[in-house]
């Protein structure tokens, strides 16, 4: 199959380029990943949280079989995000089921799946509400610059990495692109694919300003005219300035620069860190224009995203990291700075 019109290769690296080669996903255990959820079930209410661990399954098969057991509608089931069938996840799901017993749960299990919790809660699960994903991650046949690598990891335990969308959020090959621009164009699309549509091509956006800022060294570095993240929050907040207060926060990791989720209308960085998103924008106008008509106002997501209990071990199949990010952040993004986009492309 041919490959979309969209280049898809990797941007710059922040940290030297990579200092090593691995097999990535041999078997599931080499990639396990456990969602976060940040808040505790109540224990009542009418759905059903499940706490289902899964092997070489995706979400949404998971979702209509929880639904066919249960005998509830599919828009019935509630899930924080959307978890790769390639590895071990461990993921959160909803059931809605109003003055209803619950079903033998375990009759759902299988040599894939097995439900390790079930608990009420009175609201459903919804997509974006978890804090974030743990991670633990066996590069195997690991070959390379041990040294590097270690100095490579302590760079980004302690100043985090460019936070890149995966090659996943955009499809095989970037198909979703070209169906974003055939939507654009006046095709008609099913509205759930429509918005996985939209979302890439402000996810590709994204991660072209993204790119930039990591070749002029300043992705995790405050501009003037930045837009801001608090770090753990979706609060942003806009500063022309960018002083000395704000750039050691930045440093700090309390706060992080931004780059825009492109939209009809939202917060745009001006000044020196404008120039570098507009530029972007502007040698993308069938992409840009296309959102500003079809997709919801601009939104923001930091440039960098610095991995909580960053751990790593060498071990004789292969060198095993340990961490957690936020929401949102991709496994992918860090990985690569280690081993390549060839590599690290399919987690």
């Amino acid at each position: 199959m041919e490959s979309s019109g969209f280049d898809l290769i990797c941007g710059p690296y922040a940290h030297g380029g990579p200092s090593g080669s691995a097999d990535i996903k041999t078997i599931p255990d080499d990639f396990i990943v456990e969602e976060i959820l940040g808040f505790e079930p109540e224990g009542n209410g009418e759905h059903v949280f499940l706490f289902i661990e899964k092997i070489g399954e995706n979400t949404e098969y998971i979702a209509r079989l929880l639904a066919r057991h249960a005998g509830v509608r599919q828009r019935d089931i509630g899930y924080a995000g959307l978890k790769d069938r390639h590895g071990r996840t461990r993921q959160w799901f909803s059931v809605w089921l109003p003055g209803k017993d619950d079903p033998d749960w375990s009759a759902v299990e299988s040599e894939t799946l097995t439900v390790l919790q079930a608990v009420r809660h009175p609201r459903k699960l919804k997509r974006g509400v978890l804090v974030g994903n743990r991670f633990e991650i066996l590069l195997r046949n690991w070959q390379g610059d041990r040294t590097q690598t270690e100095s490579q990891l302590r760079q980004i335990q302690a100043h985090g990495f460019p936070n890149y969308f995966g090659p996943q959020r955009f499809g095989h090959q970037g198909r979703n692109l070209e169906k974003a621009l055939a939507l654009f164009g006046g095709a008609k699309i099913k509205r759930e694919q429509a918005s996985i549509y939209l979302s890439a091509a402000r996810s590709y956006l994204f991660n072209l300003i993204l790119a930039e800022r990591v070749r002029q060294g300043c992705w995790n570095r405050a501009l003037a005219g930045d837009v801001f993240k608090l770090a753990a929050s979706n609060s942003v907040f806009a500063d022309e300035a960018a002083d000395a207060g704000l750039s050691a926060r930045v440093v700090a990791g309390e706060i992080h620069p931004t780059a825009v989720l492109y939209g009809k209308s939202g917060l745009f960085a001006v000044a020196d860190a404008g120039e570098i998103e507009q530029s972007v924008l502007n040698n993308n106008p069938l992409l840009v224009e296309g959102l500003r008509d079809h997709a919801d106002a601009a939104d923001r997501r930091a440039l960098r995203a610095i991995p909580g209990e960053l751990r790593w071990n060498w071990e004789s199949q292969g060198l095993r990291l340990v961490f957690s990010l936020p929401a949102g952040s991709y496994a992918t993004a860090l990985v690569r700075e280690l081993v390549g986009c060839d590599n690290a492309g399919d987690l």
